[in-house]
């Protein structure tokens, strides 16, 4: 299998792996640079991606389900409509990231960095946020009445007259 740039086309990692995930794991393990992979719809459920460099990389569809991206560099990564149920993501890198309609319940986001990530419509319900950076842009995004008061309470706002 061949992980490709998603601009160039140029292949970043290949292996005799049958499927993306182990490919895709094993290129972690190896700590390939996977700056602006192309993973889109990739299969990475259960995936062990801690401390991946996936910065830029596209990611739409992708099942990252029950995935260990903790202490992974998703900067600026298209993570649209992805399935990042109960995936690990603490001290993830998401600055810039795409997550519109992404699906992030029960996600473990404990300390992730998610300024300026866009999550248009996406679904937050019962993720963990304690001490995420959540300067980001939320908007028809999905959460219970208790993350609903903890962002609200958030020093995100300077009130000026």
């Amino acid at each position: 299998m061949k992980i490709k740039n998603r601009f160039t086309g140029k292949i970043l990692y290949e292996s005799e792996h049958k499927t993306m995930k182990e490919t895709v794991e094993q290129a972690v393990k190896e700590t390939t640079d996977l700056w602006e992979a192309d993973l889109r719809e990739a299969n990475l459920s259960g995936a062990n991606l801690r401390k991946a460099d996936l910065s830029e990389a596209d990611l739409r569809e992708a099942n990252l389900r029950e995935a260990n991206l903790s202490g992974a560099s998703l900067s600026g990564a298209n993570l649209s409509e992805a399935n990042l149920w109960k995936a690990d993501l603490r001290e993830a890198d998401l600055w810039k990231a795409d997550l519109r309609e992404a699906d992030l319940r029960k996600a473990d986001l404990r300390k992730a960095d998610l300024r300026k990530a866009d999550l248009w419509k996406a679904d937050l319900r019962e993720a963990n946020l304690w001490e995420a950076d959540l300067n980001c842009t939320f908007y028809k995004t999905k959460v219970t009445k208790q993350q609903k008061e903890v962002i609200v309470n958030l020093d995100l706002f300077e009130v000026v007259d």
